[in-house]
């Protein structure tokens, strides 16, 4: 009887395909995976790899055991000695294998850099939190009946965010956000556990940085209450569903989380954890979905714990396109249109962070970012020439057929202050 070709035999086609997979997939590290895969879905790829080579490496084990049971069917190819110990998998032998330590679990997560995100940190917060404890505006405040009176004006265009800050001891981002979900009832209708919803507040705010001048959580605060008021313009009643409203209230609130106070060229340039991490691709816009999205797995934080799974990847979705580039929370880049009192001090806080940036470039000897120099800027001329030309006519045409009911205020607020920063001497009176 002739015996076909060893290539030809289905045995021996299935063991050489099945070995050059597990080589290829042994050659392939995990750490080259995790370098490669997209941070947001990293944690999939990882485990599609890792199951991939589990697989291979037990079918290359069973296939072997086969080739040894017979002899007509070895070739050089697949390098199976007559005497190589192939494991007996029906036979399991019960090996205790001891725990490691606490060192060593320390110096494993050091080694596995890539799946911890830069900027997580464990907060207690979800111990004390009880729905009998929980303050009229979810934060514990000794003027409350001050925090009442501004928040009085939550539904309004302007709203003194300094001093719902300074009336809620500096927990204004919490204060709104709660305050926010309440008023809309997205409690209500999406189940969030209240005490789950403070949890997250209050661990999305110790995640912004106090020490940063601008891009703080007062600022998140203040673009998430200027959103609420953009959607709640007649004209767009019925148009957004409360998924949609939800994903943008979201995306305001998380927008800016753990920002360094320096820009997305800065840690280019320096070769920062953040821009090695994300590859030099809008590396701050990437790094506030992940801290954004991170924090709701931590402890008692998950405030959309009862979405569906379709709801929860549809907001997902919409969320990563406000925050990613191009940036468009509805109530970013608002700052011009609010009344002057506000705007100078938004103007203040932005400068002084352009200034501490060009203080670190001169330290290092770098060129100094535009706008960043104390010693040759002009705040004027930052303001007028840098958001006048794309700001002043986005906001009037947007106000004149979305919001007119605020559209005669904000030109008249737009024109007022680009008046005043073309002759800086009346900014002082």
């Amino acid at each position: 009887m002739l015996t076909p070709p060893l290539h030809a035999h289905p045995l021996h086609t299935s063991l050489t395909s099945t070995l050059f997979a597990y080589k290829s997939l042994k050659r392939t590290s995990l750490a080259h995976t995790l370098l490669h895969a997209p941070l947001l879905a990293r944690p999939l790829h990882v485990h599609a790899h890792t199951c991939s080579l589990a697989h291979a490496s037990l079918k290359y084990t069973s296939l072997a055991q086969a080739s040894l049971a017979h002899p007509s069917l070895k070739c050089t190819s697949l390098h199976v000695h007559p005497c190589m110990h192939i494991p007996d998998t029906d036979k399991q032998t019960e090996v205790e294998i001891p725990s490691p330590t606490p060192k060593e679990r320390e110096k494993k997560r050091r080694q596995q850099p890539m799946c911890h995100i830069s900027g997580v940190k464990k907060l207690p917060h979800g111990c004390s939190l009880t729905n009998c404890s929980i303050p009229r505006f979810g934060v514990k405040s000794d003027q409350e009946e001050l925090l009442g009176k501004e928040l009085d004006n939550l539904n309004k265009w302007g709203l003194n965010i300094f001093r719902v800050s300074e009336y809620s001891n500096n927990r204004s981002l919490s204060c709104i956000m709660y305050t926010i979900f309440q008023e809309r009832e997205l409690v209500k209708t999406f189940k969030i556990p209240v005490d789950t919803l403070l949890t997250y507040t209050l661990t999305l705010e110790d995640h912004y940085h106090a020490d940063v001048a601008y891009h703080n959580s007062l600022h998140a605060a203040d673009v998430m209450q200027s959103t609420h008021v953009l959607l709640s313009t007649p004209a767009l009643d019925a148009v957004f569903t409360d998924l949609e409203i939800l994903a943008a209230l979201f995306a305001a609130a998380i927008h800016d989380v753990d920002h360094p106070g320096v820009s997305n060229q800065f840690l280019i340039n320096t070769n920062s954890e953040l821009a090695l991490m994300y590859n030099d691709e809008s590396v701050l816009e990437n790094h506030h979905l992940a801290v954004g999205f991170k924090l709701l797995q931590e402890e008692n934080c998950d405030i959309f714990q009862n979405l569906s799974k379709r709801q929860r990847q549809t907001l997902r979705k919409m969320v990563i396109d406000m925050v990613g580039p191009p940036r468009a929370p509805p109530g970013a880049g608002a700052n011009p249109t609010k009344p002057l009192e506000l705007y100078r001090q938004w103007t203040d806080r932005i400068m002084e962070e352009f200034f501490r940036q060009g203080d670190k470039e001169r330290e290092r000897g770098m060129e100094i970012s535009p706008m960043c120099d104390k010693h040759t800027a002009s705040v004027e001329k930052s303001q007028v020439g840098g958001g006048d030309p794309w700001c002043h006519p986005s906001w009037v045409s947007l106000c004149g057929w979305t919001w007119p009911w605020m559209s005669y205020g904000v030109r008249e607020t737009l024109d007022g202050d680009r008046e005043l920063w073309c002759h800086p001497k009346w900014v002082s009176l």
